[in-house]
């Protein structure tokens, strides 16, 4: 006579409530503001009401001018008092089809009246590029914000400050409004399917008594004991994690034990209230 041994019953399933997960982002995530502001700029653009046209070189401006003419349509008109662009003999504005010099001009290009747009849109991008490549912890970005005081103040007082704009305002960067829209959309899809997707490949999840850890796309995941674990916060980069990263960090992990291993999870979202929220299980764990 065979005697059932009893079943183990199954482990229950963790509540949400119970689970905390970090994702380590890339430093792409820091790129938001290189596509939040070419949508804008390019939006802005669109709907300005300015055109721009592509002319050969030494074209004319003519001011009060008559035009006589042929329309597209093949109406003739006539036109008073009028500033116009004289292209030089034999030259034409550029044509749909470059090869068919009889096809329609090419339609002009929505574009921002002033120049500032352009270098306001390119100053963002260079400054975003140092900030994600340039990591400036703890004292250092204080340090650095003092060096630009204390620059800006000695600019003033020596009266360079004037020549400094008066130069700067002789850059005249222009795009156009489907620049910045190509640019923003191709970069917020990139940024998009890397933040929901590959970002999520590399995280912790820590539960009561343990966490899993997968620290590579495509690796394999391991399983810890929380017992003697230990969570480090890094110095922040007050530029990349504060202005750009909306209160982000670096965490690290620690074990302990015959086999102790070191985990560094870079740019983490919102790494104080999680941190607190993994010790607070910890300490919730009975001895």
């Amino acid at each position: 006579m065979s005697v059932e041994q009893p079943q183990t019953p199954p482990p229950k399933p963790v509540a949400d409530s119970q689970k905390v997960t970090v994702i380590s982002h890339s430093t792409l995530f820091y790129w938001w503001p290189v596509w939040a502001m070419g949508f804008l700029l390019g939006i802005l653009s669109l709907f300005s009401g300015q055109r721009m046209a592509v002319v050969p070189e030494k074209t004319e401006i003519v001011r009060k001018a008559e035009v006589i003419g042929t329309t597209e349509e093949g109406k003739e008109t006539r036109y008073k008092d009028r500033e116009v662009l004289v292209l030089p003999e034999k030259e034409q504005l550029p044509t749909v089809d470059p090869n068919n010099p009889n096809s329609p001009p090419q339609k002009l290009r929505h574009i921002w009246k002033g120049r500032g747009f352009g270098v306001l849109f390119a100053t963002i991008l260079l400054l975003v590029i140092v900030i994600t490549n340039v990591p400036l912890r703890g004292l250092w970005s204080f340090l650095v914000i003092f060096v630009v005081v204390a620059l800006s103040i000695i600019f003033a007082l020596a009266g360079w400050w004037e020549v400094i704009l008066y130069h700067f305002s002789l850059l005249d960067i222009r795009i156009n409004a489907g620049g910045y829209i190509f640019i923003a959309a191709i970069l917020f899809t990139i940024w998009l399917f890397t933040v929901l997707v590959f970002d999520k490949q590399v995280y912790m999840i820590f539960t009561p008594g343990q966490f899993k850890v997968c620290t590579e796309i495509g690796g394999g995941e391991q399983t810890y004991s929380t017992v003697g674990l230990t969570l480090e916060k890094q110095r922040s980069d007050l530029f990349r994690h504060w202005i750009l990263g909306l209160g982000s960090g670096d965490l690290i992990v620690k074990t302990t034990g015959a086999q102790a291993h070191h985990f560094e999870m870079p740019n983490v979202l919102f790494v104080s209230s999680k941190m607190q929220r993994i010790e607070d299980m910890i300490r919730k764990i009975p001895d």
